[in-house]
């Protein structure tokens, strides 16, 4: 098993810490519009419908959000502990594509092909 650099490894810590804050932003401005469109004014039938899917619509984006900003997470933990980087299956370097495409992802290609195909169950996804 090689070893990342420490340029590749702040590189990598400011794009989760970007994403993060992205996150963050994009979670709380979800809230905001759903604390706005909870006006009971609505003159009819159309109005009501259209809120409850505008609403059903943040609540799904503020739960991808919530999933994505964890994953986030630990991957800044895995960061401070040493271990980005590594697949948490099987233990071998994620690719460095993989990791530009998807800086949080805690396994590498062919586990995450084998969770995805139910090869195998998602250690992330169970705890």
């Amino acid at each position: 098993m090689t070893t990342r650099s420490p340029e590749f490894l702040r590189r990598f810590e400011e794009k989760l810490r970007a994403q993060q804050l992205l996150l963050e932003r994009s979670m709380i401005s979800a809230v905001k519009e759903g604390r706005q469109s909870s006006t009971d004014d609505l003159q009819d039938a159309a109005d009501h419908a259209v809120q409850s899917y505008q609403k059903e619509l943040l609540f799904l984006q503020g739960t991808q959000g919530h999933s994505q900003l964890a994953q986030v997470r630990a991957a800044l933990d895995r960061l401070e502990e040493g271990t980005f980087g590594e697949c948490l299956q099987c233990g071998e370097m994620i690719g460095e594509k993989r990791l530009e495409a998807v800086p949080w992802t805690p396994h590498c290609i062919a586990c995450q092909e084998k969770i995805e195909s139910g090869q195998i169950a998602d250690p992330v996804r169970a705890a």
